[in-house]
């Protein structure tokens, strides 16, 4: 390390799980009004108490819940969204990097493909398996109508809602939508990682830009937009077995029939700007200050460890 500069020295695995939470809350605060949208307008037409309420559009969804339910309604889920966020992010995006470079061939240059698509899945399938509760709670607070100061409140906040859902329906409550939220996040994360990975290693192989912001917007606005286009079908699945009651869906494959049945295949596309708004916008702003962060944290670390 002597003699390098801070973005010339490798991360290292904990700067990466770190830097990847704190960037993925980061882009949470700013983007969260577009998930809970997208989410109303997943669930519009299978939540009774929402029929009342007609959501049109992202700009229309937000403004109707603030004038129907209070200008704090856009976050409802917001503390979940970030205990999602820290440990959700920092194993998928924090650990690729180490993942890939396992399944990466020894004397291998570079990692091929195929390899990168397996860390994407592995990573993708681990965070979901650890962060699943907190999106459970997420999407509860998300999809919760209130119409009125008057109207009930099923959860009192995010750790009443972590026992009540316990208590209720179980731990496995905790976990219910486990096998279509990986699907999903299997998706998302290779849709995101890879095509991240690629377009950055073809910018900066091609010398039109350098590893700096506008190398790292381009490659993060590409992710979002495949993530939206590959994952949206089984989000909007996911979305709607995670917030059903106990025994509205046999399973997640029964949810998929009975949504194809009642409101056709374009269904799976309901919510689909507000996820390419929220996907594109997140993936940019978490990704430049991801990049940002692990340099920081690098400098500080070579700090601490000089000698002088």
């Amino acid at each position: 390390m002597v003699g390098l500069k801070p973005s010339e020295v490798p991360p290292t695995t904990a700067v990466k799980c770190l830097g990847a939470g704190a960037a993925a809350c980061f882009a949470d605060l700013l983007t969260f009004p577009l998930d809970t949208a997208k989410v109303r307008l997943q669930i519009q037409g299978e939540n009774p108490a929402a029929q009342s309420v007609q959501y049109r559009g992202v700009l229309g969804t937000i403004l109707t819940m603030v004038r129907t339910e209070g200008p704090r309604s856009p976050y409802n889920g917001l503390v979940a969204g970030l205990h999602r966020q820290m440990s959700f992010a920092s194993i998928r995006i924090g650990l690729y990097d180490s993942v890939k470079q396992f399944y990466t061939p020894k004397g291998a240059d570079n990692s091929n493909i195929a390899v990168r698509i397996l860390a994407g899945c592995t990573t993708g399938a681990m965070a979901v398996t650890c962060a699943q509760p907190t999106d459970v709670v997420k999407v509860r607070f998300q999809a919760s109508v209130r119409l009125g100061p008057e109207s009930h409140r099923k959860y009192s906040g995010t750790m009443d809602a972590y026992r009540t859902i316990a208590r209720e329906e179980g731990f496995r409550g905790l976990w219910k939508g486990t096998w279509p939220n990986i699907t999903r996040n299997a998706i998302v994360n290779c849709a995101e990682m890879v095509t991240y990975d690629i377009i950055k290693e073809k910018l900066l192989d091609s010398r039109l830009l350098t590893d700096n912001f506008p190398c790292h917007f381009v490659s993060a606005f590409g992710a979002g937009f495949c993530a939206t286009v590959v994952a949206s079908p089984v989000d909007v699945v996911k979305t709607r077995y995670m917030n059903s009651p106990p025994g509205q869906y046999r399973s997640p494959l029964d949810c998929m029939l009975k949504l194809v049945v009642h409101e056709g295949p374009t269904a799976f596309y309901k919510g689909f700007t507000p996820s390419f708004l929220r996907l594109g916008s997140w993936n940019v702003m978490m990704f430049v200050t991801y990049e940002q962060l692990k340099r920081a944290l690098m400098k500080v670390q070579m700090l601490r460890e000089s000698p002088f």
